[in-house]
């Protein structure tokens, strides 16, 4: 009797279940039988069973491990070979967000942000070209003064009686010929061209710092718009509020930093041409650069004046010792304080350590901006680290 459509066979269910079982289970032998032998068929050996999964045994832990450190060599030689272009990105956003607050000032009085960023930009030129041609000139001025001049020191010394006597005794003169002629001659072509490919060098280094500063100038809302978005968004306002402090204190230190170095080159100047010393606004602009330096910038700039001061005379160098040992003391105790009162929030002995170690890590650079940086850090730790402490 066939079982009606939908219904299981009564009695041949027992049967054809086991049915099936024979024959799942003859091919789950034939794939062991494959997977063990491999190539069973063709007359082969098996293999035997598989080991422990390779991600559990020492091998490729060391192997890894190994791939990583050498890994993290290969990003560090990256980062020391670049470490010049990573100074020069730095060094562009950060006067980027120093002139920030001149651009978006500019932007108050009703001009856009484009035409803002070109009268900033078209002043930062003209500081650098006023600059060149105050100190070029001079320079050069006196280098051909100099060698036009070494041909009377020679007849000079060549009419003296007693380094006749000794030319006669030693012949010094052609000693002295044959060294200018085959070492010092050699050796002044070559550091010319060193000198050359410094100078060439210096202007790429320059315009590249400039177009930098430039570009981020102008995309400085949308950089910061972008790195706000990979912070999540439950702390992004605070984030952004912080990051917005810390770049307001960056560009009030840049600015009263310049500030600071203008006042300095203008009375520098002003004394220097009362006090009649040559080259005064060459100078001036010296003295106002290095005033840039945190610490030891303005001490060595009052030093270099004093000194070429009193090559021109020596009442003309002790009075620059004496005006700039009190303009020095003015400036700390008066000028400095005023225009950066509402900068950086940093105590005196951060100050100087901050500049200390950004000194002796990059240099000038890392002396310029040590100060900033240990503001933002002392920021960070005031809002963030210290209510988390608190709350513990």
């Amino acid at each position: 009797m066939e079982a009606a459509p939908g219904k299981r066979p009564e009695g041949g269910g027992l049967e054809a279940a086991a049915e099936q079982r024979s024959e799942g289970g003859g091919l789950e032998a034939a794939a062991g039988e494959r997977a063990a032998g491999g190539l069973g068929e063709a007359g082969a050996q098996p293999y035997g069973l598989p080991g422990k999964p390779l991600a559990r045994g020492p091998f490729l832990f060391g192997l890894v491990g190994g791939l990583g450190v050498l890994t993290a060599i290969a990003i560090a030689q990256m980062v020391v070979n670049s470490l010049s272009t990573i100074i020069l990105v730095v060094v562009a956003m950060f006067l980027a967000v120093g002139l920030n607050p001149a651009v978006e000032a500019l932007q108050r009085w009703g001009l856009v942000r484009r035409a803002a960023i070109s009268i900033v930009f078209t002043g930062v030129i003209v500081a650098f070209v006023l600059f060149g041609l105050a100190v070029v000139p001079p320079v050069s001025k006196q280098l051909s003064e100099f060698i036009e001049a070494v041909p009377g020191y020679i007849t000079e010394l060549s009419t003296h009686p007693t380094l006749r006597q000794l030319d006669a005794d030693y012949q010094i003169l052609p000693q002295l010929r044959t060294f200018v002629t085959s070492t010092l001659g050699p050796s002044l072509a070559t550091g010319i061209m060193g000198a050359g490919l410094v100078v060439l060098n210096g202007v790429f280094t320059t315009v590249t710092l400039l177009v930098l500063m430039l570009y981020f100038l102008g995309s400085l809302h949308t950089i910061k718009d972008y790195l706000l978005k990979l912070v999540p968004a439950s702390r992004r306002e605070r984030t952004r509020a912080i990051s917005e402090e810390i770049l307001t204190g960056i560009g009030g230190y840049v600015a009263g930093n310049v500030l600071i170095s203008v006042i300095a080159g203008v009375v520098a100047w002003i004394f220097l041409s009362i006090a009649d010393v040559r080259y005064a606004l060459a100078l001036a602009l010296v003295v106002a650069l290095l005033d840039l330096v945190p610490l030891v910038g303005a001490t060595i700039g009052a030093v270099f004046v004093s000194a070429v001061a009193l090559l021109q005379s020596v009442p003309a160098g002790i009075a620059c010792a004496i005006f700039f040992v009190l303009y020095q003391q003015v400036e700390n105790y008066f000028i400095y304080p005023k225009v950066m009162k509402r900068s950086v929030d940093v105590t005196p002995a951060v100050t100087v350590i901050a500049a200390l170690f950004g000194g002796a890590l990059l240099g000038i650079v890392g002396a310029l901006l040590a100060i900033p940086v240990a503001a933002a850090i002392s920021l960070i730790i005031r809002e963030v680290v210290l209510p988390r402490q608190a709350r513990a």
